[in-house]
């Protein structure tokens, strides 16, 4: 196998990998850089000749992955795409709200590049896509040979899949983002018990220890009593959340309590797409059974939709709970008009329950001081930090510890490092390469042709 990393800065962002098995040419995944802005976002789709691509296979619908599918495959007529079911329900819409925020952008910060692709050509991606059920195999011949495709659960978020290669008799296996634990929403990885010839693994985590084997449940029961006593002492509660995924786990979570009597009523708010997509969801749990949620949620919840940006320093008149995104509290996003409006009340708190990059407005607000001043750029406006500021590891990503186990459950002779910033990468590698087995490990340089 020849791989190249098509991300050209490393890290985590612009996921695509380019994967060729002899006469076979893949792509695996086609994301956007989150920190970056305009064609910089991008994969270096350069490398890739006019026609050149057989399929680009997607793991997942985080636009990290997803995001620059439709210029990847501007240029590769003949490709198709291959993903999961629920993959093929959410893609779609995924995409044309990239599309719009991508307008939004071009207008407010002056991009000309924005939108990178135009909702004509999401139109041209639907027929192209093929799903593929959960362990079933579909077989490529080309020039007299075959290569077979078989995508498995890996838990993440609904759809997200794993990626197993078959070519004259050896096997890869792409984790991609991979949680072993069960959500309250979705089961955790389903992968074969199998070995491999060669493993290319996720290493997001590789620099956080593991705490404790239910540690899991052990936050969600925390990130509840947070809520309870919040709501009890007549503050309200934000809870950032990915509008894919994580915030219909918070509702699922919090629907469970209120039934249970271990939260008091309160209003729950949320935002537009994260709401959006519970039709999705809804759909998805009836048609595939892939996923542990229904629209009722809502119903039994009385969730309402966020109208109007609260204004910054004034908290709701009663005890409120607000599910909204974005997760890293990313300026002119409903979750960072919350917490300037809920931030200098030490009534209030704000509880934190996925990754936010230390460059986020959510990642310094993770930094600052109590008491310290807060600065809300985009709003013109300071505060001190006096609600309770905490965070809940609730990670879609599995442990360091349990990819290892798989790893060396799954006796390959060589393994690739992806999807992880550098020190996480480095522990993975120096773990491995202690082993007494002797794998061959490659954390490959961004746009440098490997042979594995």
């Amino acid at each position: 196998m020849k791989l190249t990393d098509l991300n050209p800065h490393g890290g985590i962002g612009a996921n695509c990998l380019l994967v060729e098995l002899g006469p076979f040419r893949f792509l695996i995944d086609a994301g956007i850089h989150p920190k970056k802005v305009g064609r910089e976002t991008l994969p270096d789709f350069d490398k890739l000749a006019p026609n050149s691509i057989d399929a680009l296979i997607l793991t997942h619908c985080h636009l990290d992955h997803l995001g620059a599918v439709p210029v990847a495959l501007r240029h590769q007529p003949e490709a198709m795409i291959i993903l999961s079911r629920p993959t093929q329900e959410l893609a779609i819409r995924m995409l044309r709200n990239s599309c719009n925020v991508m307008k939004r952008q071009r207008d407010e910060q002056r991009i000309p590049e924005y939108p990178l692709y135009s909702f004509s050509e999401l139109d041209r991606l639907e027929p192209i896509m093929f799903a593929l059920p959960y362990g079933h195999t579909r077989t490529f011949a080309k020039g007299g040979e075959e290569v077979q495709v078989t995508l498995y659960a890996s838990g993440h978020i609904v759809g997200a899949a794993a990626v197993k290669l078959t070519y004259k008799h050896r096997s890869i296996f792409f984790t991609g983002d991979v949680l072993f634990s069960d959500q309250k929403t979705l089961p955790g990885a389903a992968f074969p018990n199998e070995t491999f010839d060669t493993l290319v693994m996720e290493t997001t985590r590789g620099l956080t220890r593991r705490t404790g084997e239910n540690r899991r449940e052990e936050e969600v029961s925390r990130l509840l009593q947070t809520v309870a006593r919040t709501l009890e002492k007549g503050g309200s509660v934000l809870i950032p959340a990915f509008a894919l995924g994580r915030m219909q786990e918070i509702l699922a979570l919090l629907d469970e309590a209120l039934a249970k009597g271990v939260i008091p009523k309160a209003p729950v708010i949320c935002s537009g797409l994260g709401l959006d997509l519970v039709d999705y969801f809804d759909a998805i749990a009836r048609k595939l059974g892939a996923v542990n949620f229904r629209r009722t949620v809502l119903k039994r919840l009385g969730v309402q939709s966020l109208k109007r940006f609260p204004d910054p320093g004034k908290s709701p008149s009663k005890p409120t709970i607000y599910v909204v995104s974005s997760g890293m509290l990313v300026e002119n996003t409903p979750s960072y008009a919350v917490a300037a409006s809920l931030l200098g009340n030490p009534h209030n708190a704000l509880c934190f329950v996925g990754y936010c990059d230390p460059d986020t407005p959510g990642g310094k607000l993770l930094e600052t001081t109590h008491e310290s001043s807060f600065v809300f750029d985009a709003l013109d406006y300071v505060t001190p930090v006096r609600a309770a500021i905490e965070r809940f590891d609730l990670s879609g990503h599995a442990d360091r510890e349990e990819l290892l186990e798989f790893a060396h459950r799954c006796e390959p002779r060589a393994i690739v490092l992806t999807h992880g910033d550098p020190d996480a990468r480095a522990w993975f590698r120096e773990q491995l390469e202690m082993d007494e087995n002797a794998y061959q490990v490659t954390d490959p340089e961004p746009g440098t042709c490997y042979t594995v």
